[in-house]
């Protein structure tokens, strides 16, 4: 189900009055968790026994282990299963056909190649399976002491709770889809009974507002001209014209990312419930480094927790330090899609960071914070570097990336000026939205009288253009991770 979508406009009231009609918790949590269930499948009701499945499993092995009698022996085998299930799972739906094709010999692909292809991706896999990960690797570091707002279950009943906190955590449908990552710690805890008079309306309606005007306005409307970044369409365009469409996705894919973890932070507000923030201004960034901080930042924050210190993160030595930077990353591209175009783009990204790490080691400098021209040039040139790489995302055939660049360097002719109006307009927000960041300083220095003014007037003129100026609606690009 899309958050665009009618039925949606349908299903979140409905669940929002059965929600807050009981006060128990265990009510309001059963409403909210059946509800992610109708939302997960209701396009394709055959993936709702996968997210089930996934539930009791991680809801099983964390059980195990944050048990009291467990021993050593048994709670590291419960969690080596628990991650080899994790793990196994998204490898089997998003990697055995990439998977076949590197290892299988010519006969047995070309009998087995075509099944393997055909193994459907359920949306959403990536991260409701991270959210399995970082609950059982939680409970294993926690031990007996149980993870906040999850504690040891002693009773039967308190299995059965268990269970059900667990399924509710990785179903819950704001962030079921697409994010943010929400990690087990940072969760259980404030599962509680809410109340309608608590609700933070406030909050919720300014991240609403906020979030489907970029993606209904911004987003939606920048699609149709960024779909021109296509083979062969793209061969005869003038230089200009595919210069401003790097520039033009690079918007469109925060407008339409941002914007639906924006939404997702709103709803759970309505809920009683608090997201992780998942961008902070990310093409504000002064380096790479600074982008991965305000970029999807709690895909970053996992990969740091769940990954890159585990490989021993910087703490072996300037070489191991590059090595597990680029690893991470490496793997972090992977996790976007089964396409060598994502590694790259991974690795690519790994390099840029450990290069970073030596030249500023090397000239015992740190990227300048104020806005200086050479902080703007710093973040121009970060801003270029990124949407340089995002046509990977494009164009995941990586011989059509290369026939792109060609076509930058050598089209010449005049520009198609009515695709160059289109990206102006639109892209216009997204670059107004993040010099209202970079003004965040100034703005504290308003009196509250003018911010509340000043903050009205735009969520008016946004509300005003999301009625008026939605382009075609569309899924959100980071369905297909």
């Amino acid at each position: 189900m899309l958050f665009v979508s009618w039925s949606f406009a349908v299903f979140l009231p409905v669940v929002f009055a059965l929600y807050f009609l009981g006060g128990r918790q265990g009510w309001q949590v059963t409403v909210l968790t059946l509800g992610s269930f109708v939302f997960y499948g209701w396009a394709n009701p055959g993936l709702v026994p996968l997210l089930a499945l996934s539930a009791l499993v991680n809801a099983v092995a964390s059980q195990e282990l944050i048990a009291p009698d467990r021993s050593a022996g048994r709670r590291r085998v419960v969690l080596v299963l628990a991650l080899l299930y994790n793990i196994g799972a998204l490898v089997f739906f998003k990697y055995a056909a990439l998977l076949g094709g590197m290892l299988l010999p010519e006969e047995l692909w070309s009998r087995w190649g075509p099944w393997l292809r055909g193994i459907p991706l359920p949306v959403g896999i990536s991260f409701f399976t991270f959210q399995g990960i970082s609950l059982v690797v939680d409970a294993w570091h926690a031990g007996t002491r149980g993870v906040p707002g999850l504690p040891p279950p002693v009773s039967g009943r308190e299995v059965g709770w268990h269970y059900w906190k667990v399924t509710f955590f990785k179903a819950f449908f704001p962030q079921l889809i697409a994010g943010p990552i929400v990690k087990a710690n940072e969760f259980f805890f404030q599962i509680g009974p809410k109340r309608l008079r608590e609700v933070d309306w406030y909050g919720a309606v300014r991240l609403l507002i906020l979030g489907f005007f970029l993606k209904m306005v911004v987003a939606d409307n920048l699609k149709e001209v960024t779909g021109g970044i296509r083979y062969p369409e793209f061969l005869d365009l003038p230089r200009i014209n595919l210069i401003a469409l790097l520039y033009a996705f690079s918007f469109e894919i925060l407008a339409d990312f941002g914007g639906y973890s924006i939404i997702a932070m709103g709803l759970a507000k309505l809920f009683g419930y608090e997201l992780p923030r998942n961008f902070n201004h990310p093409y504000l960034s002064r380096s790479i480094t600074e982008f991965w901080r305000r970029w999807h930042i709690t895909l970053s924050s996992w990969l740091r927790e769940y990954l890159y210190i585990p490989l021993g993160g910087n703490r072996h030595g300037a070489l191991a330090t590059y090595r597990n930077l680029f690893v991470v990353m490496f793997l972090g591209g992977l996790w976007h899609g089964a396409a060598w175009s994502y590694a790259v783009w991974g690795g690519a990204h790994g390099l840029l960071l450990a290069g970073e790490r030596l030249l500023l080691k090397q000239h015992q400098q740190a990227v300048p914070t104020g806005w200086t021209l050479t902080g703007a040039a710093r973040a121009f040139l970060t801003f270029s570097a990124v949407s340089l790489l995002w046509l990977l995302f494009k164009l995941p055939e990586f011989r059509h990336v290369l026939e792109y660049l060609g076509c930058v360097a050598r089209n010449g002719g005049g520009p198609k000026i009515q695709p160059l109006y289109v990206i102006a307009v639109f892209a216009a927000p997204v670059v107004l939205w993040e010099l209202w960041g970079a003004a965040e300083s100034v703005r504290g220095r308003w009196t509250e009288s003018r911010r509340n003014a000043v903050s009205g007037l735009l969520y008016a003129v946004m509300l005003f253009l999301i009625l008026t100026n939605s382009g075609s609606p569309g899924e959100f690009i980071y369905f297909q991770f």
